[in-house]
């Protein structure tokens, strides 16, 4: 028995060290070395300090910033440690209720608005994380914001323009625009 238990004994104390400390070290030394804005979790920094990520979504309700994606996240809204959709399928009557609830809510925010509500601003993404939202999201949020930064309208559409990101390499994805950089843009135009 002892034939077998000392190699065995060995050799996990060698794959534990390689696979659990060294791997790791590797990873991270050599991830921080090439993209360290990444490693470092893709923070946002004002004055210092950091507001947030550029790859997890805010909170953000009052009625002069734009508003993000809903959060599938519990049990507080854009809660990283509980990343996860809400598995609510087409037709689960709840997911139905929370959209209908979410449309009331963007309608009663803006009541002159009868654009139609584009989705990504209703249903949470995949992650219940994502930082961005469509152009066209940020389009109809674009008055309301104007009138309570008392802003012109003409400025808060450049500002979405200009923080609107492209696809990959102009094929992969979706024209999206991150809320906290544009969020970022407003404040400072004030």
């Amino acid at each position: 028995m002892t034939k077998t238990l000392r190699p065995a004994l060995v050799l996990f104390v060698l794959l534990s060290a390689l696979t659990g400390l060294l791997y790791p070290m590797a990873v991270t030394g050599a991830a921080q070395a090439l993209f360290p804005a990444q490693a470092e979790g893709s923070l946002v920094m004002r004055g210092g300090k950091p507001v947030g990520s550029s790859l997890i979504g805010q909170n953000f309700s009052d009625p002069g910033h734009f508003w993000g994606r809903p959060s599938a996240t519990a049990p507080m809204a854009y809660n990283a440690s509980a990343s996860g959709g809400s598995n609510q399928g087409p037709l689960n009557p709840a997911l139905a209720d929370a959209v209908k609830g979410r449309v009331e809510a963007l309608r009663a925010a803006d009541p002159g608005n009868d654009k139609p509500v584009p989705v990504d601003l209703v249903t949470a993404s995949a992650s219940g994380l994502d930082p961005h939202i469509s152009p066209a999201a940020a389009e109809y949020q674009a008055a309301r914001v104007a009138r309570a930064r008392k802003l012109t309208p003409d400025h808060v559409a450049q500002l979405i323009e200009d923080h609107t990101e492209t696809p990959l390499w102009g094929l992969l994805g979706e024209p999206r625009v991150n809320v906290l950089a544009l969020n970022l843009a407003l404040d400072a135009a004030r």
